[in-house]
């Protein structure tokens, strides 16, 4: 686990969430509400929702109406994998797959587009707490 790059990454301050849901027991959902508490601005995406935790939910992350300076994926490897084919590394830097949004080949096709990819079974929801003790 590379602490440098998460340590970087968290201290950008706007996230796309992608998988953003508002069903309060889902990953997705938590993961917004620990970023917006720790002073994040958040985008969230899924086409499924209109609002989550009082945000507009974008329908997909070109709806986005900022360029994020990290994406958060909360979705599964195939809906990652279709996302990153769209995002370009040269206005988006920092990908952060959490557990279960990413297979054996993700992270590759990531880094390989020019991605700084964080993996590997780190969740931001510990990460940004153990990052904002520091």
């Amino acid at each position: 686990m590379n602490e440098k790059l998460m340590k970087e990454m968290l201290s950008k301050k706007k996230w796309a969430v992608i998988g953003a849901t508002p069903n309060k027991e889902k990953t997705g959902n938590r993961i917004v509400k620990k970023l917006l508490n720790h002073g994040y601005d958040v985008y969230c995406v899924n086409p499924n929702y209109d609002e989550v935790e009082g945000l507009i939910c974008y329908k997909d992350i070109e709806s986005v109406p900022v360029i994020p300076d990290c994406i958060d994926f909360v979705v599964p490897p195939k809906v990652t994998k279709k996302t990153i084919e769209k995002i370009d590394s040269s206005k988006i830097e920092y990908l952060w797959f959490q557990p279960g949004s990413y297979d054996d080949e993700t992270p590759k096709i990531a880094e390989d587009k020019g991605f700084h990819v964080v993996h590997e079974g780190a969740c931001v929801m510990m990460a940004v707490d153990i990052i904002n003790e520091l």
